[in-house]
């Protein structure tokens, strides 16, 4: 695809955020989620380079997300979130993936259906997917091929006694739920150490560059940088107004440019008169509204730019969201499919 708007995707650094999350994981081996096509940076090309690196455990939410890893994966070492829907059995039988049971009634239809091998999901707090810890669980998994018996933290981005209480929920559930392998943590779950491991880890986010927690400040590598081709350079001169709602009107002539870049590729809007260019060290600032293909920054101070160069947005994951108030699972996952995808390793 020939575009105006590229990804430039560190793959060393993925890889390196990967092992760094594995050895935070101590005996726990770290697997990798890669839903939503792989949080937005491609999900191939991140299988491929994790699985080479060594990664062994990968989680996606929809079948057909585990669809569109065939070939890609040991589908034995492919796990489904969301478990069986109605009618969804036959998918899971085909080998697809490993289907993580999150209900009494999924249990029962793969029961009904002779599945084999599955995972299943223990709510231990969150109250969303998962099969209450509270119930009788033990019968309700009797006679099941466990896997992965796991459950997600809600809160471990934050110093919460939620944690500890669903940690310790989790250890009544393993004496409960008979499984080769016990899975609590995410990428923040890690950072609260040995006791959240269990057997496999989950990580996500920091996979991609983003930081959940203060505790993985330090360790984590950007994966992303996201650029754009400068279409115009103006001349702008004192008095004259930039883009919708005339919020920005310039104090002085100034050199400014136009960019193949708008909140339809998920740049996003709240950055509007606060966000920023790069040019090596110079900062180029973001004048008045993105919109949805276009954005203008001030250019005064790179005179060696001009129509048809590329330019970096100053977009560094923990620092646009303290920013906007948008948090960096939605900048990775929202990104646009107009951006060329370049791998870089």
């Amino acid at each position: 695809m020939l575009a105006n708007m590229r990804l430039v995707l560190d793959g060393g650094a993925l890889v390196a955020n990967w092992r760094t999350l594995d050895q935070l994981s101590g005996s726990a081996g770290a697997g990798a989620a890669v839903k939503a096509d792989g949080y937005g940076l491609g999900a191939r090309e991140v299988v491929r380079r994790l699985s080479a690196a060594g990664c062994q455990d990968f989680f996606v939410a929809h079948w057909g997300e585990a669809q569109a890893l065939t070939g890609w994966i040991d589908p034995a070492r492919l796990a489904v979130l969301h478990g069986i829907a109605p009618a969804e059995e036959a998918a899971a039988l085909a080998g697809l993936a490993v289907p993580v049971l999150n209900s009494a009634e999924q249990v029962s239809r793969w029961k009904a259906a002779g599945g084999g091998r599955c995972h299943v999901m223990i709510d231990t707090g969150m109250s969303r997917l998962g099969i209450d810890w509270r119930d009788d669980i033990s019968a309700l998994c009797a006679g099941l091929d466990v896997d992965l018996c796991l459950s997600h933290l809600a809160s471990a981005d934050e110093p919460s006694a939620q944690n500890e209480a669903q940690r310790q929920r989790f250890e009544q559930v393993r004496h409960q739920v008979k499984a080769r392998r016990y899975s609590l943590a995410n990428s923040a779950g890690i950072a609260l150490g040995n006791g959240y491991h269990f057997d496999c880890t989950r990580p996500g986010l920091a996979l991609y560059g983003g930081v959940p927690c203060d505790a993985l400040a330090g360790h984590i590598r950007p994966v992303m940088r996201l650029e754009a081709r400068i279409l115009q350079v103006r001349q702008v001169r004192a008095g004259d107004s930039i883009g919708y709602g005339a919020t920005f009107t310039a104090e002085r002539d100034m050199r400014t440019a136009t960019l193949s870049l708008g909140y339809a590729d998920g740049f996003k809007r709240a950055l509007s008169s606060i966000g920023a260019f790069r040019s090596g060290d110079v900062h180029l600032p973001l004048l008045g509204r993105v919109s949805m293909d276009l954005t203008c920054i001030d250019l005064t101070a790179a005179p060696e730019l001009g129509e048809g160069d590329w330019i970096a947005a100053d977009v560094v994951l923990p620092a646009v969201e303290a920013a906007t108030g948008i948090s960096q699972y939605e900048w990775l996952t929202q990104i646009g499919r107009r951006f060329d995808r370049i791998w870089v390793d």
